[in-house]
């Protein structure tokens, strides 16, 4: 018993006659079926190509339209054909035009030998699909589809949406069990006889000429009735992305297609003339030992980063959509609020610490605060507040990705632009260091009386409440720590140990002097008369009032670990 081969046509025929012609010449009769739009000129052209063998025949055409059952009449009437005038067939592989055998013919046939009786076709119910596409799994044998998907789009849906409106649904005939799977399969003589001779045939087809996309069904199901032994699984290797549509094979995926253990693979672009070459000639003859893992995990991986894209990496073309993942920067970065107004020299620290780039507050309101206070910095990034709160988002992974390599650390605080706010707190790498309350010692700092400041520190810490009430939600990626100002005081070196451990466990400069605090003498009783004057400072902690330390001013000593 030989293999025979359906091919259903529309496109690209010079290589569908190449394809055709290897199938021939390796001892597999081939049916084709021109769908019944391609103009007669085309169709001569091909007929012609072909008659020097007599093993390839031409089916009664009909026209083959995406989603409608064309194209299970067009896969009946070429089988049809091939059962009545090839009495030798015993298995027959459906392929369309654009797919191209990957292994030597002679396997295949081996293969089939070996499993006279397996009709080899993925064939699984609809509760356990995984892979349908576009909200309509049940619902395709359920409903009536008499508008083409492609072509009648608005009349498509519209007509959808009137059937779950009114509750209509369609009684699925008696006695089938509905089934879903590639239409590419690879089925015994025995099985496709009775198929095509089903006593109720006639009924069944009158039910699928209105199931949508009849072709992933109609054998998937009647299969399940007639077949002796099933293995629910293709022969032909085909991918589809996270929207349904297949993956088309190039020229650079040749090491990729050798690897596969399918003995066809679809969908082949008609140009990739290292493709056609390579399989349809001898050099198919040294294939190395299949791994369909690792074409699954490309795959895979292929399919995140479609939809995620590179960490960081934004363009017009792959925007990431939101709750897909993906939104996030290139590196970890810190953000460092309150530790400007308490240590003099805390950037130079910071940078020398960490081996990092110490920008000043990225996010004032008046300016871009670049490192060395320059007004573009890398990647053409302007220093202008406008062009930055257009899009806060764009502008930090912006930053982040064109300095890859080098750490990023930044200025934040409660008078600074928030919203990027809820974007740092999603995001992994973002690394956010906060002394809570400490916004208010320039404030005390500056010499203006309580009368005068009392507003602004009432504002600012309403934004900063805000802020570390946004990075305690559950949704919170980044990596966050907060010391209220009284904790943080209560041993500066320990915090500042801890920032270098987080950003730069191997900084050369871990045993340097940690930067100068400076003098807070006096802000203790500032805060008391905060309280006094009727706004409470709540994020400061448990600040006395009496604060006086002998350390103040002077630099500070790493501690001393122990292990």
């Amino acid at each position: 018993m030989t293999l025979g081969v359906v091919m259903l046509c529309h496109t690209a025929l010079d290589r569908a006659a190449q394809v055709a012609r290897h199938w021939a010449v390796n001892g597999c009769p081939v049916v084709i079926h021109l769908d019944r739009r391609v103009p007669d000129s085309d169709q001569k052209a091909l007929v012609a190509a072909l008659a020097d063998l007599p093993d390839i025949r031409f089916s009664p055409r009909v026209a083959c339209e995406w989603g409608t059952f064309g194209l299970v009449e067009a896969t009946i009437l070429a089988a049809t054909q091939m059962l009545a005038d090839l009495p030798g067939v015993g298995h027959v592989y459906l392929a369309s035009g654009s797919c191209l055998p990957i292994r030597r013919v002679s396997d295949l046939q081996d293969h089939l030998a070996a499993h006279p009786d397996t009709d080899f076709i993925e064939s699984v119910t609809t509760a356990d699909v995984g892979w349908t596409v576009g909200g309509l799994n049940k619902e395709r044998f359920t409903l009536r589809f008499p508008f083409a998907w492609k072509r009648q789009r608005r009349l498509f849906d519209g007509y959808v949406t009137l059937q779950r409106l009114l509750r209509f649904q369609r009684r699925i005939p008696d006695g089938l069990v509905p089934h879903l799977g590639s239409q590419w399969w690879c089925l015994t003589r025995r099985s496709l006889t009775a198929i095509l001779s089903h006593p109720d045939r006639g009924r069944i087809d009158r039910y699928f000429r209105r199931v949508w996309i009849p072709d992933e069904s109609y054998f998937q199901t009647l299969i399940r009735q007639v077949g002796a032994r099933v293995e629910s699984r293709s022969l032909t290797l085909s991918k589809f992305d996270f929207q349904g549509r297949p993956h088309v094979f190039y020229d650079d995926h040749l090491h990729l297609l050798r690897h596969s253990p399918a003995y066809v693979a679809r969908k082949i672009w008609p140009e990739a003339d290292l493709l056609y070459r390579t399989f349809l000639s001898d050099e198919a003859n040294s294939l190395p030992t299949p791994n369909a893992g690792k074409i699954d995990r490309l795959f895979a991986k292929a399919v995140e980063r479609r939809t995620k894209g590179r960490p960081g990496l934004f363009m017009q073309s792959r925007f990431p959509a939101k709750g897909r993942g993906g939104n996030v920067s290139a590196a970890p970065y810190g953000i460092f609020a309150g530790f400007s107004a308490l240590f003099d020299g805390f950037q130079p620290w910071l940078a020398r610490a960490n081996d990092a780039r110490a920008h000043g507050h990225l996010f004032a309101r008046d300016r871009v605060e670049f490192a060395s206070n320059e007004a573009v910095f890398k990647g053409g990034l302007s220093d202008s507040a406008p062009l930055r709160d257009y899009n806060p988002r764009s502008f930090l992974t912006n930053l982040i990705w064109n300095t890859r390599g080098e750490t990023q650390c930044f200025l934040f605080g409660p008078g600074d632009v928030q919203d990027i706010a809820s974007f740092v707190a999603t995001d992994p790498n973002a690394r956010i260091f906060i002394i809570s309350g400490a916004f208010a010692v320039p404030f005390w700092r500056s010499g203006l009386t309580v009368a005068e400041v009392r507003a602004h520190i009432a504002r600012l810490q309403k934004v900063e409440a805000d802020l570390l009430a946004l990075l305690d939600q559950p949704e919170t990626k980044a990596k966050v720590r907060v010391w209220t100002l009284a904790e943080f005081l209560e041993n500066p070196a320990e915090p500042l140990e801890a920032i270098v451990d987080e950003l730069n466990p191997r900084a050369p400069d871990r045993t340097g002097a940690l930067p100068r605090i400076l003098p807070l003498t006096g802000f203790g009783a500032f805060l008391q008369e905060l309280r006094n004057q009727g706004m409470q400072p709540v994020l400061m902690g448990d600040f006395p009032a009496d604060f006086d330390t002998s350390a103040e001013s002077q630099p500070l000593s790493s501690p001393q670990k122990t292990g």
